[in-house]
């Protein structure tokens, strides 16, 4: 069985990003982003996936957390949809429900080969850390572009804003975990590609 993994770098003269994905791994992160609550979701986006990452970004944060952020979703999903190869025996399709105490979130995934976004969060805060709340958003965003695919995830109820964006990056790493699953079904599309 082929292994999937891939890595990618991405070097402006805002960010330096590296980033290695092993599509079937443990779920093992080894994450250093410069931004600490990124780098907690990043590590709850590894262990519910299932997918081995590595990530490192040097980022102008003395600026803000923006570039960081959506760099590093830019490089992570790039490597993932390298990883994806061809896009042939997945599942294509991913769902999940995720709480974190009085948080509850919805995620759904189309590794169809097309990018698109709809993030919901309710995040009432400035930042949670150093991580911008609009960055949480804009980083499922820049994954689901980079990615190509479509990306749904919406916060059903919650309070703590801590809450809400963890629930829905389990969200999201569950529905991944899905919808990378091996399903030796050939190319999951009546057209024939994805």
């Amino acid at each position: 069985m082929n292994t999937r993994s891939a890595s990618t770098e991405r070097r402006t003269t805002e960010t330096d990003v590296k980033v290695e994905v092993n599509l079937d791994g443990q779920g093992e992160a080894s994450i250093s982003s410069g931004v600490g609550f990124l780098d907690h979701m990043l590590a709850t986006l590894v262990k519910h996936s299932k997918m081995d990452i590595r990530l490192t970004c040097a980022g102008d944060i003395h600026v803000d957390d923006h570039h960081t952020a959506e760099d590093c979703a830019i490089a992570l999903g790039k490597a993932i949809d390298s990883a994806l190869g061809e896009r042939t025996g997945i599942k294509r399709f991913g769902y999940a429900y995720a709480p974190l105490d009085e948080a509850l979130s919805r995620a759904v995934v189309d590794l169809s080969g097309r990018a698109h976004s709809t993030v919901s969060l309710a995040l009432v805060r400035d930042k949670l850390g150093q991580l911008s709340c609009e960055n949480v958003s804009h980083f499922i965003s820049s994954l689901a572009s980079s990615l190509r695919a479509a990306i749904h995830v919406d916060l059903l109820r919650g309070e703590n804003d801590h809450h809400k964006a963890e629930s829905a990056f389990k969200a999201l790493a569950l529905a991944l975990r899905m919808a990378i699953e091996r399903d030796h079904g050939g190319i999951p599309s009546t057209k024939g590609v994805l």
